[in-house]
């Protein structure tokens, strides 16, 4: 089973308890470990390709690096990114290739 990542109670536990308790137990814990019904590495891409979409460009980082543990290749995340960048526009593309480019550097 590929180690989750539970950020949650170690930057927002005092402030925001309950959100981290979620994020932790039940995004990271339960919903992630659903490996039967979708791969670790299929997660990340459908996350990958959301935050895109969303322009959600602060979490990206991270969850490109867990793709990229979780299997996701270069040659994949560009074809990913590249397929997004019809339907979600070219600026979103941009940001996300440099951010891609980063993690993918070795």
């Amino acid at each position: 089973m590929a180690k989750k990542q539970t950020a949650g109670r170690k930057y927002l536990g005092d402030f925001a308890p309950k959100f981290a308790e979620l994020n932790d137990d039940v995004l990271f814990g339960e919903v992630w470990s659903r490996e039967k019904e979708l791969s670790p590495r299929d997660r990340s891409m459908v996350t990958v390709s959301a935050l895109i979409t969303k322009g959600a460009f602060a979490q990206l980082p991270n969850h490109m690096k867990l793709a990229k543990q979780n299997g996701v290749t270069k040659d994949e995340i560009v074809e990913v990114i590249t397929q997004l960048a019809f339907y979600v526009g070219w600026p979103n593309a941009w940001s996300a290739f440099n951010i891609a480019k980063d993690v993918w550097k070795d």
